[in-house]
């Protein structure tokens, strides 16, 4: 856009904005101040009220042939159509559905002593005839002045009009709100997509999908909650804030509390604190909240995000994968109506059983490599050498392992697949493979290569617990910035004794992407991180 061009632009909004707040003081004056209205009772929604009349049409009219026009000049057909519509009118205003609604005004079209405007509300839109001899002069001269984006309330009946559109015959409209800003253009609607994160309330009025992700999201969130308390679970609250960030492989955001001259974390993980509620005897205990890692922004990563933990006494990983496994299945038949969906081009199945395979079975699988035959740290360190695989120095064969997958194997997991029994090295909280001690009873779950979730037997044994801390502050000593660090209050916990028990970590957001179909991270938080203008 040329300068002189934008420039007129500017002058021009600038102008619209400033009758906008002429018109707000032209009502203040004459006392129509819509802010000083504290409620409005509002008795339908925009689908209740299509709704109840679609009933209603149905039970009065039901199944009645239209009228037969054929043979009939134009003129002629008009008017039996029009007759026949009068005649359906009246059946229906003989019984009339009285609403209240209430909503942002999307669109109006004046037509002398009456018009049409198009009302949004939260479920969706619903048309409102509104005429000079139905709500007073005095009224309708009033609303003449409204403008896209003001809030408004309507009283009236419902009924359909001679297009077939079912709409709100208005006997009086009340102004609840006025708009002081302007919506984008209706036909392009908000497209800016940095600005769409910036200003959701905009994006949500524009962008019907937007607000249909995000019902999406709750409904999702409400399906889990009553999936776990059917089975026997407790929501619980855990702390935000805490001295030891522990219970993830993460960089945590840092502060001071003033009032005790302490530095704090924010955390990074709901797992220390659940696993204290496990030893306190509440058996099975889930937390939905947010985490906090000081980590990049990209499509699947914000750095304060919702995570979902849970834990069960006197169970495994195997638990845990079935519970998993169930839940997934019982989530997307609640919020989808099915369990085969598309993400993109691929579709997702939920109905089938998930694929269970060990992390160095897929690696073998995938990469032609057998770890089983690799005997140690320096070995790995050198097939990693020979492959072309980064690793630090102070990375052990677990580590490498890891690497390995990573490069491997996680682009090929697109439909449900458990990957199990990881390295010790890589797992501080997990507990030991019997057979195998330099493997943990731990499992991710990837859909669409992506992972969703992260699960362990946990580790029970408090001396074994300290001795992997231990390691871990000499990985963070040696510059490892996610490295746990050993905290004493939780070693305490496990020497009063936690039973064998079951947990798993799921990540909300990316749940809520693949059922939603969305591309982004951003896509599925409402108020996702931005660089400060």
């Amino acid at each position: 856009m040329a300068k002189n061009e934008q420039n007129t632009e500017q002058q021009d909004i600038g102008q619209l904005l400033k009758i906008k707040r002429e018109k707000l003081a032209d009502l203040q004056a004459a006392g129509k101040d819509p802010f000083v209205i504290t409620k409005y009772d509002q008795t339908h929604h925009s689908t209740d009220a299509k709704a109840e009349y679609e009933e209603l049409e149905n039970k009065l009219i039901g199944d009645r042939t239209p009228v037969d026009v054929s043979g009939m000049d134009e003129t002629a057909a008009r008017e039996a159509k029009k007759a026949d519509y009068n005649e359906k009118r009246a059946i229906m205003d003989a019984s009339p559905i009285n609403v209240s609604i209430a909503g942002r005004i999307m669109s109006k079209r004046i037509m002398g002593k009456a018009a049409f405007c198009n009302i949004q509300d939260k479920p969706g839109n619903i048309q409102a005839y509104v005429a000079r001899d139905a709500v007073g002069e005095e009224s309708y001269a009033d609303f003449k002045k409204y403008d896209i984006g003001d809030i408004v309330g309507i009283k009236g009946y419902v009924f359909r009009t001679m297009t077939g559109e079912i709409s709100v015959h208005a006997e009086s409209i009340v102004l609840l709100s006025k708009s002081l800003q302007i919506l984008p253009e209706k036909f392009h609607g908000l497209t800016n997509t940095d600005l769409r994160f910036r200003q959701r309330y905009v994006d949500l009025i524009m962008n019907s999908e937007v607000k249909d992700t995000f019902i999406k999201r709750s409904k999702i969130i409400s399906s889990i909650r009553k999936y776990l308390d059917d089975q026997g679970f407790m929501e619980v609250e855990t702390p935000m804030l805490v001295s030891n960030a522990g219970g993830a492989a993460a960089r945590p955001f840092e502060t001071h509390f003033n009032a005790l001259d302490e530095d704090l974390k924010l955390r990074i993980s709901l797992e220390l604190y659940l696993k204290r509620l496990i030893v306190g005897g509440l058996e099975r205990v889930y937390e939905i909240g947010r985490v906090f890692r000081n980590e990049g922004l990209d499509t699947r990563h914000n750095p304060e995000f919702t995570l979902m933990e849970l834990y069960q006494a006197y169970t495994d990983y195997n638990g845990m994968m079935d519970l998993t496994e169930n839940m997934f299945r019982h989530v997307a038949q609640e919020v989808l109506g099915t369990t085969k969906f598309k993400y993109g081009d691929i579709e997702l199945d939920f109905g089938k059983p998930f694929e269970r395979i060990t992390m160095i079975d897929a690696i073998k699988k995938y990469a032609g490599i057998d770890f089983d035959q690799v005997p140690d740290t320096e070995a790995a360190k050198k097939l990693a050498d020979e492959k072309g695989i980064h690793y630090e120095p102070y990375h052990k064969k677990g580590d490498i392992i890891n690497l390995f997958f990573e490069e491997y194997v996680e682009e090929n997991l697109v439909q449900p697949t458990f990957v199990m029994d990881h390295p010790v090295e890589i797992s501080p909280l997990t507990k030991r493979k019997p057979d195998r001690p330099d493997l943990v009873e731990r499992f991710e779950l990837f859909i669409n290569t992506w992972e969703m979730c992260n699960a362990y037997s946990e580790l029970n044994d408090p001396i074994d617990q300290r001795e992997r801390f231990k390691a871990q502050d000499a990985a963070a000593a040696a510059g490892d910035e996610e490295a746990n660090h050993t905290d004493e209050d939780f070693l305490n916990a496990l020497e009063i004794g936690m039973p064998p028990t079951g947990g798993i970590g799921y990540g909300i957001d990316r749940l809520t992407m693949l059922l939603t179909d969305s591309p982004s991270i951003r896509e599925v938080l409402f108020f996702p991180t931005l660089k400060s203008l």
